[in-house]
């Protein structure tokens, strides 16, 4: 009975929602699986290459139960919380019980700027730290750095030389290469970094480095590849 109205509590709970869609995963280790996406408003950066600037500020209220509802009509084991920044609303965290209690498998997307100490270890996290050409590179806690589980993801946003030069001196100073089950994801920033460029870099990387593709962009969005 205590179990039953623990889990009545946690389904009441509520959590600001900008979106919940069912797509193709596009980036990282997971990329190409077909994965649901739980998009969460609000967010405490604001990197100059953001390509989710409408997840600031739009969403609805919603209960973590008319949540699982809603994801249990898509197909997919994976299930993404992403943002924003998911981890500036506290009630994610049951969120994420609720989901592993269900039988997904749940990767977190965040951006460095907050400790992940509290995500459970059955979670995937996508550590996505910022390099200087974000502008908000001041706001990242390198401690996050330690947190990380050796199955977890690394990805750095590159717009340049110096980026890419800062993701090197990352993974050197914090010994990550030996650490992580797979190398960092360095990703060209969309319309900024050609990644042929990057490309280049990486072949001739004095560490292992994987290059990241935003393939949901080549998938559904092709005319963004001109812009």
């Amino acid at each position: 009975m205590v179990e039953t109205a623990n889990s009545t509590e946690r389904h009441a709970l509520t959590l600001k929602v900008n979106e919940i869609f069912h797509s193709i995963q596009g980036e990282g280790t997971y990329a190409l699986y077909p994965c649901t996406f739980i998009r969460l408003t609000g967010c405490n950066l604001r990197c100059t290459w953001c390509d989710t600037t409408y997840s600031f500020f739009e969403g609805q209220g919603q209960t973590l139960g008319d949540i699982l509802t809603q994801i249990s009509g898509f197909n997919a084991k994976l299930v993404e919380i992403t943002g924003g920044e998911p981890l500036l609303q506290k009630n994610v965290y049951a969120l994420m019980d609720l989901l592993a209690e269900s039988g997904k498998k749940v990767l977190l997307e965040t951006s460095g700027s907050i400790l992940i100490d509290r995500v459970p270890q059955y979670v995937h996290v996508i550590l996505d730290m910022k390099a200087p050409g974000s502008a908000e590179d001041a706001k990242n806690k390198y401690e996050n750095l330690s947190l990380l589980k050796h199955s977890d993801d690394l990805k750095i946003v590159a717009t340049n030389r110096a980026d890419f030069d800062f993701a090197i001196d990352l993974m050197e100073r914090h010994n990550l290469t030996t650490k992580l089950e797979r190398p960092a994801i360095i990703q060209p920033a969309f319309g900024q970094l050609e990644p042929a460029e990057l490309g280049e870099w990486i072949k001739t990387s004095s560490i292992p480095l994987r290059m990241g593709m935003q393939l949901h962009k080549y998938i559904y969005e092709p005319t963004l590849r001109a812009v």
